[in-house]
């Protein structure tokens, strides 16, 4: 193989193939990125066996051929090289020279032969959707994924539900969950359910842009398309909880609140709380405000913030963090909370309609009482 492509182009593919390289394996091919040049093109590939990333740059083949190299190694060499330009050339015995500039490498390779096949989706069911419109969807959707969950494996993942033109994100771990809807044009219906590592990935590449990204999904593999990237993730098996069930349908209070002026109430409130020390706060809805409170061994806080309360006057017991985690990816300057009774989860939403839900479930009040 002899190459020569733009040093740059070749550090960006690099560094985002890199992304789904295994860090250690009993492969030792899967710990380095696959290089295959052939036409005007070079491809490159990272896979894990769960993720993998691929995409080809533009360059002058000279003479086709395959390798992979240490991801590590040749990553931190292209990311040092001083030309615009670089040329890779491989010999019989799996040398590989690098060149650019004045600057030269001699490293070893591993044969192409090694690496294992990366899954194609060939008979999957196909959907668009804007990539700044996809993003959104996962980051607020991504902090409520199960990570600790053995039993249900199936919940370390973000489930993707399509029907009736609307695609529903929906995350979930026990003590809360979040819910984003986005109307969609696909006469389709599926739902699937992605590792939340393939989104961790997938946020890194996306952008806010509303050009169109490809979905396409088999019976074991998704394959998106993501601005010259395609990324194949397994899907996680199992069944999804049914999660309508778990979202009261009932209101017996709402709450219109400002999400800053809250969260920093929150903030405040919960500077007594540690990692050692750890306690709920306490919120207490009335007519027009909104009483935050704590009290553990370090000491006690409160704050009082203004909030529109219409309703039942109600007295609930929350996990700091996860409430903290739910307003922090509203992406709205008001949100509208809904409750039922003390025992009920929690229902944060946007001022108007319900293009996103997070349930926070309450927590024991201090003393003993059962709230949730």
């Amino acid at each position: 193989m002899i190459i020569v492509c733009n040093t740059a182009a070749l550090l960006d593919a690099v560094s985002t193939v890199s992304h789904a390289v295994s860090g250690k394996s009993t492969l030792p091919a899967l710990e380095g990125v696959l290089l295959r040049a052939a036409g005007s093109s070079l491809y490159l590939a990272g896979y894990d066996m769960e993720l993998g990333i691929t995409t080809a740059i533009e360059a002058q083949v000279r003479e086709a051929g395959d390798i992979v190299l240490s991801v590590k190694l040749f990553g931190d060499i292209v990311r040092n090289l001083p030309g615009e330009l670089v040329t890779l050339s491989t010999d019989d015995k799996m040398n590989v020279k690098i060149q650019s500039g004045m600057a030269e490498y001699e490293i070893m390779g591993i044969s192409a032969a090694e690496y294992p096949e990366i899954p194609t989706v060939p008979d999957g069911i196909g959907f668009v959707i804007a990539r700044g419109t996809l993003r959104s969807m996962i980051r607020q959707t991504i902090f409520a994924v199960s990570q600790t969950d053995s039993s249900r494996p199936v919940h370390k993942g973000t489930l993707f539900e399509l029907k009736n033109k609307m695609l529903n994100l929906v995350s979930l771990d026990g003590a809360r969950l979040a819910l984003r809807s986005e109307p969609i044009q696909s006469e389709e219906t599926m739902q699937f359910v992605i590792p939340r590592k393939t989104l961790v990935e997938l946020l890194k590449m996306l952008d806010d842009e509303e050009t169109p990204t490809s979905i396409v999904v088999g019976k074991r593999h998704v394959l998106i398309e993501v601005n010259g990237y395609v990324v194949i993730s397994r899907l996680l098996d199992g069944e999804f909880l049914s999660y309508r069930k778990a979202i009261p349908q009932q209101v017996n209070t709402t709450i219109r609140v400002n999400t800053r002026e809250l969260m920093q109430s929150v903030s405040r409130a919960a500077i007594v709380i540690n990692d050692r020390v750890k306690s709920p706060l306490i919120c207490q809805f009335d007519a027009h405000q909104i009483k935050i409170s704590c009290s553990t061994p370090l000491g006690s806080a409160s704050d009082v913030m203004s909030a529109s309360v219409d309703g039942k006057e109600e007295i609930m017991s929350f996990n700091h963090q996860f409430l903290m985690e739910a307003l922090k990816n509203t992406e709205t300057d008001e949100v509208r909370i809904e409750l039922n009774g003390a025992q009920s989860p929690m229902k944060i939403l946007p001022p108007e309609g319900d293009s996103f839900l997070f349930l926070v479930l309450p927590v024991r009040m201090p003393g003993g009482a059962r709230h949730g």
